[in-house]
């Protein structure tokens, strides 16, 4: 692979432009911002999403769709889950069935339930069969930018190309594993921001370490009961896209998830701690496909629950953790 076209030019689009730009001839990163776009042209740096770090001198920045995917053999997607759909979208036309696509998005569809890779084959299926593969694990995007050791998962049913890929992508710094389970990738990668909002509750409150770990330790049960409820694997989730991530998540100050459960702690309001953020904390939304699906496969998951309650129907934070503990005893 030459040529590599990156979708979605925040944090951790630009962070993977950085760390993967050694590995190919052009690095393409398309930019919602026309501004930014500019901006980033003309100093070499996104100011907005990830300051502080230079773009290399073979990633090209573009605001067009269509210049952006010209002669790439492969489109790694990084948009926020709800923006997955109307994007590919938009790229169908510009794309052919020799071009692999690869999904870092960390999220859920709202209202469908559907997965990104899932979305994805929906929206190009009908035009050719795409390869597909979805990349996760434990990563905060400044420290894969001034590279850091990271070591993330890429998964797909086609495991030709999940071994394409990560081929195409390890580097010195950037350590790719296949997987044959991109359900169990995706939901880990998804589910993981509702738990870490609880982390950041927890934290908020005061609470010590026990509680971080017991938290961390029954959401991740929860995780992988509805992973396992919908066709993924056991094994993944106590790996990189699972544990791994999960971990980093509810632990990391980087994590933005783990802010918004913060914050709520301390009695500010949702819309007030959105408004204050630049970049998307996907838990949020995630947070009510995850309760929704979970009804569907009726896959018991509490924590899910408490969190939708706080964020959307206006339980306090310690009223939802009080309630955690009140449950009915039972086995672990």
């Amino acid at each position: 692979m030459r040529h590599l076209a990156i979708i979605g030019g925040g944090s951790w689009g630009t962070a993977l432009a950085i760390v993967l730009a050694p590995r190919f001839e052009r690095v393409r990163l398309w930019v919602y911002e026309p501004d930014l776009v500019e901006r980033m042209r003309a100093r070499g740096e996104n100011d907005v999403y990830l300051p502080g770090f230079r773009i290399p001198d073979n990633v090209d920045v573009h605001n067009e769709l269509g210049d952006a995917l010209r002669d790439v053999e492969v489109v790694l997607g990084v948009m926020p889950s709800h923006l997955a759909r109307p994007l590919y979208r938009q790229m169908a036309p510009h794309l052919s069935p020799a071009i692999g696509l690869v999904s870092a998005t960390k999220g859920l569809e709202i209202g469908t339930l559907r997965r990104v890779s899932a979305v994805i084959s929906e929206v190009i299926g009908p035009r050719f069969p795409p390869r597909v593969a979805v990349m996760s694990g434990p990563t905060f995007a400044r420290e894969v930018a001034r590279g850091d050791p990271t070591a993330l998962v890429v998964a797909s049913l086609d495991h030709e190309f999940a071994q394409t890929v990560q081929s195409a992508f390890s580097g010195p710094t950037f350590r790719l594993y296949t997987s044959l389970d991109p359900v169990g990738v995706e939901v880990g990668g998804a589910v993981k921001n509702v738990v870490a909002i609880g982390a950041g509750v927890c934290h908020g409150l005061g609470f010590g370490s026990n509680a971080m770990a017991a938290l961390i330790t029954r959401g991740l049960a929860e995780i992988s009961r509805l992973a396992l409820a919908m066709g993924g694997h056991p094994r993944t989730l106590a790996g990189l896209a699972g544990l791994g991530d999960l971990v980093l998540t509810c632990t990391g100050e980087l994590s933005r998830n783990r802010t918004v459960g913060l914050e709520l702690a301390k009695g500010r309001g949702l819309e007030e701690i959105v408004s204050s953020m630049r970049m998307v904390a996907e838990g949020i939304k995630t947070t009510s496909a995850t309760v929704d699906l979970a009804r569907q496969y009726r896959v018991e998951m509490p924590i899910a629950e408490q969190m939708h309650a706080m964020l959307h129907l206006g339980r306090p934070p310690r009223e939802a953790i009080r309630q955690l503990m009140d449950r009915a005893l039972k086995g672990e």
